[in-house]
C-alpha cells in the first residue's frame, strides 16, 4: 500500500468510543417540574428527618446491626423475621414492573436517587454559576479569580451534602445522636467507611458523572424494554403533528410554509438530563422525568398551537387516535392486571402477618451433652435450652410450663423469669417425667413447652420438642 492510501485510511479512521459532551441543562418550568420539586421535598425531609425521630427513649427508625435488631417505630424485628425483608424486595420489584408496564421509567424520572441527588445538586450549580447560558459562557472564558472561586464555592457545598448525606445514611444503622456526637472527635472506623463511602458516590454520581450513570452504569435502562408495550404510557413526540419542523414567526402560515408544529427550537433537547432528542423516539436513555413536556408546552403556549406536541401517551394511541378514555382502558390489561393481584395478595399476606405477629418468639434446643439422666429412682430427666426473645419494648414476666406426658413437669426453676423489652434471655431447664409403674415405651416422645405471661393472655407461644425414655 503507498502512502497516499495510508494517509487517506487515516483520516477515514472513526474512534471506537466517543468522548463526553458536557450537557448544559436549562431549567424547566411546568407542572412536572413542580411534581419533581415536590417529590424532591418530600423524599428528603423523610430521608433526612426520619433518623431524628424519636420513639419512647430510642430512635424511631434504627437499622441495628450490632444487635442485630431493626427498630421500626413500636416494632423491633429479629434476623428471625427475614422473612419480612422478602416480602419487602418482592414488592418493590413487582411495584417496579407495575409502574413500568404502566408508564415506563416513572421511577427514575420521579424518584430514583440518582435523580433526586442530581437535581438537588444541579440546584447548588445554579445558585452559583447562574444559569444554562451564564454556564456556557464561563467556562469557555479563560480562569478568573471569579471563576475560581465559583467553582470552588460549588464542589465544596457539594461536598458539604454529600458529606452530611452520608453522615444521615450511616445514622440509619446507628444511633445517630451518637454518632453526630462523635464527629468532631473522629468516629469509629466502619462509621467513617460507610460515610465516605455513601458521601463520596452522591458526590461522584450526581455531580460529575449524571447522566452518564442513567445511560451506562443503571442495568434498569437495558431491560426496561422487554417491560413495556404498545399499550405503555411514555414520554412521546407526536411526529404527524410535528413534522415537517422548522423555524417561523409566531403569525406565519403553517400551509402556505408546509411545517408542522415543532418549531425546530431544540428547547426539549436543552432541558433534558440525558441529553437526547426526544423528537427520534423512545430511546433508553429516556428516563421519563417529562422535562421535555414542560418545555414543549410552553414554546406551544407562546405560539399559540396546542398542547400535547411532546406528552404522555402510547404507541397505540399515536397510531389510531385514541382519546384519553381509551388509553385508561388499556392501562387496565391481563399484565397490569397479574401484577396489581399479585401486590395485593402480598401486600394484604405481609399486613395479616404484621397484625397477627406474635412478639414473644422461643427456640428450644436439646442439650446434647446430657440426653437423659435418672434424677431419683424411677424419675427420668431431660435438659434443654430455652432461648427466649421479648420483641415487644416493655418488659414481661413468664412462667414456662410442659406438657404431653402425663405428670411431666419443669424441674427446679425460679419463675416467673424477667425479660426487658426488646431483649432475648437463654433459660437452661429440666424436664423430669415419672415412670408409671407397668412401665413405658422407650423412645423420643413428643412434648410441648409453653411460654406465657403470668397473666396467661398478654404473650403465649408452644413450641414443640421431644423427651427421650431409655431402654430398661
Amino acid at each position: 500500500m503507498n502512502d497516499s492510501s495510508a494517509d487517506k485510511g487515516a483520516q477515514t479512521a472513526q474512534p471506537m468510543f466517543a468522548s463526553r459532551r458536557k450537557l448544559y441543562l436549562r431549567t424547566a418550568q411546568g407542572i412536572f417540574q413542580n411534581w419533581r420539586i415536590a417529590l424532591v421535598v418530600l423524599t428528603q425531609v423523610i430521608f433526612y428527618g426520619l433518623p431524628w425521630l424519636n420513639w419512647g427513649d430510642r430512635q424511631a427508625f434504627l437499622l441495628e446491626l450490632v444487635t442485630r435488631k431493626f427498630y421500626l417505630f413500636g416494632v423491633v424485628f429479629w434476623p428471625q423475621d427475614i422473612i419480612y425483608l422478602t416480602a419487602l424486595l418482592i414488592l418493590s420489584a413487582y411495584s417496579l414492573f407495575l409502574f413500568t408496564a404502566v408508564a415506563g421509567r416513572l421511577f427514575c424520572g420521579f424518584a430514583c436517587p440518582q435523580t433526586i441527588y442530581t437535581q438537588m445538586l444541579i440546584w447548588i450549580e445554579n445558585a452559583i454559576e447562574g444559569g444554562r447560558n451564564a454556564r456556557m459562557k464561563r467556562d469557555a472564558a479563560p480562569w478568573s479569580a471569579n471563576k475560581i472561586v465559583r467553582k470552588l464555592s460549588k464542589h465544596g457545598l457539594w461536598l458539604l451534602l454529600a458529606w452530611w448525606t452520608g453522615v444521615t445514611f450511616v445514622g440509619y444503622f446507628t444511633p445517630i445522636r451518637e454518632l453526630v456526637t462523635e464527629l468532631p472527635f473522629g468516629v469509629s472506623g466502619w462509621a467513617l467507611f460507610w460515610i465516605l463511602l455513601y458521601g463520596g458516590m452522591v458526590y461522584a454520581l450526581a455531580g460529575l458523572l449524571r447522566e452518564q450513570v442513567c445511560k451506562y452504569m443503571c442495568p434498569y435502562a437495558r431491560f426496561q424494554s422487554v417491560m413495556i408495550d404498545r399499550d405503555t404510557m411514555v414520554v412521546t413526540y407526536d411526529t404527524a403533528r410535528g413534522e415537517p419542523r422548522g423555524a417561523r414567526g409566531r403569525k406565519a402560515d403553517l400551509k402556505a410554509m408546509q411545517l408542522g408544529h415543532c418549531i425546530d427550537c431544540e428547547l426539549c433537547v436543552q432541558v433534558c438530563p440525558t441529553g437526547i432528542d426526544i423528537r427520534n423516539g423512545l430511546q433508553y436513555e429516556c428516563i421519563g422525568c417529562a422535562a421535555c413536556i414542560d418545555a414543549c408546552d410552553d414554546v406551544m403556549k407562546k405560539m399559540d398551537y396546542p398542547l400535547g406536541l411532546v406528552r404522555y401517551t402510547t404507541d397505540n394511541a399515536l397510531a389510531f387516535g385514541y382519546g384519553k378514555k381509551e388509553i385508561w382502558k388499556r392501562v387496565f390489561r391481563p399484565r397490569t392486571l397479574i401484577y396489581t393481584a399479585i401486590l395485593l395478595a402480598i401486600t394484604v399476606a405481609v399486613a395479616v402477618s404484621l397484625w397477627t405477629r406474635n412478639p414473644l418468639k422461643v427456640d428450644v434446643l436439646r442439650d446434647r451433652a446430657m440426653m437423659v439422666r435418672e434424677a431419683t429412682p424411677g424419675v427420668l430427666e431431660n435438659v434443654y435450652r430455652l432461648q427466649i426473645m421479648n420483641t415487644e419494648e416493655r418488659v414481661h414476666q413468664f412462667v414456662i410450663e410442659v406438657a404431653g406426658l402425663p405428670g411431666i413437669e419443669v424441674g427446679e426453676l425460679e419463675q416467673p423469669i424477667r425479660i426487658d423489652g426488646a431483649s432475648a434471655r437463654m433459660v437452661p431447664l429440666s424436664v423430669r417425667f415419672k415412670l408409671p409403674r407397668d412401665g413405658f415405651e422407650a423412645g423420643m416422645h413428643p412434648i410441648m413447652f409453653t411460654v406465657r405471661t403470668e397473666d396467661g393472655k398478654t404473650l403465649r407461644r408452644d413450641e414443640k420438642s421431644t423427651f427421650m425414655v431409655p431402654k430398661n
